[in-house]
Formats: structure tokens, sequence, C-alpha cells
């Protein structure tokens, strides 16, 4: 019997597909994903008689914010969908798929976010000495996730 050991994947290469129609190729391009974290929130039981600890049961989950960057496009209709709940307090929940891919560009692995939606609009800053690309990043909350197994 060998053992085979398998390298863990790189994280540049994954995909984010919203739930929202219409939308254009750039709605799919993002540079980074952060905030795919889960916590499970406990209470502490004392049990009586017993000194030398106290139980911690589980509670409930809780997620932290989901946070996109991107570089900033005009026309983009997931930047819409942001407006309209940033200044129009129009909130409409969407789905998303977070994919991570191997080198074929076929997933590895891939996270099912339920429910987001959008917290933050921020770009990054304006310099005229420096020939950045203008960055946009999304902070959405959301319900949960699934994490699919491919």
């Amino acid at each position: 019997m060998s053992l085979v050991f398998e390298r863990p994947p790189s994280g540049f290469h994954f995909a984010v597909v919203f739930e929202l129609f219409p939308q254009t190729t750039n709605d799919f391009r993002f540079q980074e994903v952060s905030g795919l974290n889960v916590t499970v929130e406990t209470e502490d039981f004392k049990e009586g008689g017993e000194n030398r600890f106290t139980h911690k049961l589980p509670k409930r989950t809780s997620y932290s914010p989901l946070e996109l960057k991107r570089g900033l496009f005009t026309g983009s209709f997931i930047t819409q969908w942001c407006k309209d709940a940033i200044e129009n307090f129009e909130f409409k929940p969407a789905n998303i798929l977070i994919t991570l891919l191997n080198d074929q560009h076929i997933p590895i692995a891939g996270w099912y976010v339920v429910n987001a939606y959008p917290v933050e609009w921020s770009t990054s800053g304006f310099n005229a000495q420096s020939s950045d690309l203008v960055v946009e990043s999304l902070k959405l909350n959301y319900s949960y996730f699934n994490t699919i197994r491919v």
C-alpha cells in the first residue's frame, strides 16, 4: 500500500456566481473573496458537584460577512443591485455560488451562500501619482453557507 500525498489547492483560481438576472461577463470577475467563516456559539453549563470544569454546550452558529473585491466596472448589474439596496433601501437577497477551480477550470470545492445582501460598498482611493486600478469592495451579510463536495 502506497501513500499518496495531495497538495492543498491554490486559492487564486475561483469563480463567483450570483443568482441575479440579468448579468454581464464582468459580474463574474472578482480578485478576492474572504469571510467564509462560521463560528459555533456556546453556552456554559455548570454541573452540580463537578468543580473541575464547566460544560460548554453548542448554542447556534454565526457567520462572518462575506467580502468581495474586484476592479470597478461601469454597467455592472451587481453594482446596481448594491446601489438599489444602499441608496434606495430595496433589499433583494441573492444566493451566491463560490467555487475553487483546478488548472483545467473544473470545480474542486464549493460554497453555496444563502440570502446574501449588501451592507457596505466602497472603492479604493484615487491617486494621481499612481497607475493602480480602482478596486470596489462589497461586504455582504447572509443567512448561512453550505459546503459543496465535488
